[in-house]
């Protein structure tokens, strides 16, 4: 019976060690901006998670793509009718590293993080640069970086096509905290 004990409080120990070295952000800010002759558009999203192992230095980011507000109603329904098709697509992720990181540094770094983008059923490596800054227990990434738009097979019909521009402008912010199970 001890043995027992001994085992479960050595796999909760584990499983709590092993969770401690894992930060998460749970909302965190991506927008993008499109600058035509015709017409800016631009749209935030607040519904963005992401989780960072700091073991081994992996993310993964997800948002929910019918999550981007936009200052006209119908700039959101054709960005998720006719563009990114929501229905279809729902999520967008990316998977990948962040390079050469010191997770427990006290200043400000600036990495890059590789890895695979997935929107609209189609996968990009990117190789961001991110700025990552500590504040107490959290760390914020922010960065932007640039991607076309035929990179994901969005169809812009010919007639449409002056008023979306060609490579997207995407921001982002995410201040992570501590991985606490419930």
């Amino acid at each position: 019976m001890n043995r027992l004990l001994l085992l479960l409080f050595v796999g909760m120990l584990c499983v709590q060690t092993n969770n401690a070295q894992k930060i998460i952000g749970r909302q965190g800010q991506v927008s993008f901006f499109s600058y035509t002759s015709v017409e800016n558009i631009k749209a935030q999203n607040n519904q963005v998670s992401s989780i960072i192992d700091l073991t081994n230095s992996k993310i993964a980011v997800s948002m929910l793509m019918s999550a981007f507000v936009f200052e006209k109603a119908l700039m959101r329904e054709h960005f998720n009718e006719s563009y990114i098709e929501t229905d279809i697509y729902p999520k967008a992720t990316f998977e990948g590293e962040i390079l050469d990181f010191v997770p427990n540094a006290d200043e400000p770094q600036v990495r890059i993080i590789k890895g695979v983008f997935t929107m609209h059923g189609v996968s990009e490596q990117l190789e961001i640069k991110t700025k990552i800054e500590p504040k107490g227990d959290y760390l914020i990434l922010s960065g932007s970086f640039e991607t076309l738009v035929e990179s994901y097979n969005i169809n812009i019909p010919p007639l449409l096509a002056g008023n979306i521009a060609k490579t997207i402008t995407v921001d982002f912010n995410i201040e992570h905290e501590p991985y606490v199970e419930n």
